[in-house]
């Protein structure tokens, strides 16, 4: 299976990712501590019969997150440890990712050996048992391809006139899910198969609680907006019912029961911490919603344009922007807390 590329915008202008990325920025802080825990209660450099050790983030983007990502674990590493090995890190993202932008940024002051690996996680990019870490930050919720049945008319799981599973029928949802639950299988035994015994692997990805419904992500809301923008549009003839009827966003946000299901499914991990947190912690006063729907700009961006052209972006995010009073009052309803899921896993 070759997973379809959605990859964030690139460069460094207004609606690039490497200008409006702080709220996975804040995912990060949120999670930087628990992270070194893990590391220094779990990771035994020493154990590793390797002078280098070698990291992997996956889904890199274009920085500078995966860089404070990296560095984080490094830290901690060198904290935990107090060794003298050398460190590799490999950034990797589909092939289509600004790899220009993301290596012109690189820290000049970074105590690592930096190497880029074009490709899907959705499959093997790495020499078996080559790695010792690997990380990966809101990356794993894109699915590697929309599920086919939310096309098809004659299916129950037809999603005519939304993008997303979130305000969908529950059928719907079970589509995102078992496409879900596939990738994940794929990603698990390829990220086996490239960790070396005793290795870690750290996954940060948008989740909710298992007691909450998936109409109460946050990221929902967001979605349903963009919805509204887009059933506009076809009013006005900007874009036809028949380009919104077959578009969906393909991200799916888990449970922590779901997640744990899966990697004990694979069998090939063993979980040593899972943990809901809360990025929205970590800023002071209410949400800024323009910068949240700048956020959503760089992220989704080349999917819509992909699919609708690029003609329609402007109007399409402008008419999203003057609902901003309304975003804020439903964010505000929505479950705000424990929408980000921290899982640590150790190859057996």
């Amino acid at each position: 299976m070759e997973a379809k590329a959605f990859p964030m915008n690139g460069g460094d202008g207004a609606y690039s990712y490497t200008k409006n990325s702080q709220f996975q920025r804040a995912s990060l802080n949120a999670a930087k501590d628990m992270i070194k825990e893990a590391i220094a209660e779990k990771f035994d450099i020493t154990s590793l019969n390797s002078d280098t050790i070698r990291m992997a983030d996956l889904g890199c983007s274009v920085g500078p997150n995966t860089f404070i990502a990296m560095q984080n674990v490094l830290e901690a590493m060198v904290d935990s440890n107090q060794t003298s090995k050398e460190f590799q890190v490999f950034f990797s993202d589909h092939v289509s990712n600004d790899f220009n932008t993301l290596f012109a940024s690189l820290p000049p002051d970074r105590h690592y050996f930096a190497a880029g690996v074009p490709g899907s996680f959705h499959g093997r990019l790495f020499p078996k048992s080559s790695l010792h870490l690997v990380h990966s930050s809101y990356a794993l919720q894109w699915l590697s391809e929309v599920p086919e049945e939310l096309l098809d008319k004659s299916s129950v799981a037809w999603n005519k006139g939304r993008i997303n599973y979130t305000s969908a029928s529950e059928q719907v949802a079970t589509a995102y899910a078992t496409q879900f639950a596939k990738d994940m299988d794929i990603f698990l035994s390829s990220r086996a198969d490239e960790i070396a015994a005793g290795g870690m692997m750290i996954l940060i990805m948008p989740a909710l609680p298992d007691e909450v419904h998936h109409s109460k992500l946050p990221a929902g809301v967001l979605f349903r907006f963009l919805e509204q923008s887009l059933t506009e549009m076809v009013k006005a003839g900007s874009i036809t019912e028949a380009e919104v009827d077959s578009f969906n966003l393909p991200v799916y946000a888990p449970t922590p029961t779901e997640m744990t299901r899966l990697v004990e499914r694979n069998g090939c991990f063993k979980v040593e911490r899972i943990e809901l947190t809360d990025p929205r912690a970590k800023f002071d006063g209410p949400l800024d919603i323009t910068a949240l729907i700048m956020h959503i700009r760089a992220g989704f961006e080349g999917i819509l344009t992909k699919h609708f052209g690029s003609e329609i972006i402007d109007e399409l995010f402008e008419r999203t922007m003057n609902k901003s009073a309304e975003i804020s009052t439903q964010l505000e309803a929505s479950y705000s807390k424990g929408t980000q899921l921290l899982l640590v896993l150790k190859r057996k």
